[in-house]
């Protein structure tokens, strides 16, 4: 019996991603969550509600570092997830190099559209 095999024999191969990306995602979501707390704790405190307290907040260096940081966090989380959706539930080769091209090209562009917003205030 302890040379038989029962069952079938399983290949591992892969790029090993696991650790790596459950570590990014909680790492991108501790900052999107501070970033989300600081917001709130701005709006609340926000000595002018409306337009011209909010630009005056985003007009600080400081915040529009934090922003932009925080929206590369939320892009690599969103890269990650998406990506593993992608390799699991889509099989044709092609069709998830595709998808991840068009995510890929999708998350770069909202990156540069939202780099233009922030710096513009």
């Amino acid at each position: 019996m302890a040379g038989r095999n029962i069952g079938q024999k399983r290949l591992v191969v892969g790029a090993h991603y696991g650790l790596r990306d459950w570590l990014s995602q909680r790492i991108t979501a501790m900052v999107l969550a501070s970033y989300s707390l600081i917001l709130l704790v701005a709006a609340l405190a926000a000595a002018e509600p409306g337009y011209y307290g909010w630009a005056s907040l985003f007009a600080q260096t400081w915040m529009k570092v934090f922003t932009l940081v925080a929206f590369l966090a939320f892009i690599y989380h969103a890269w990650v997830g998406v990506r593993d959706i992608w390799m699991d539930y889509v099989k044709p080769l092609a069709v998830r190099l595709a998808l991840q091209v068009f995510t890929i090209l999708w998350l770069l562009g909202s990156f540069v559209w939202a780099v233009e917003v922030v710096w513009r205030v």
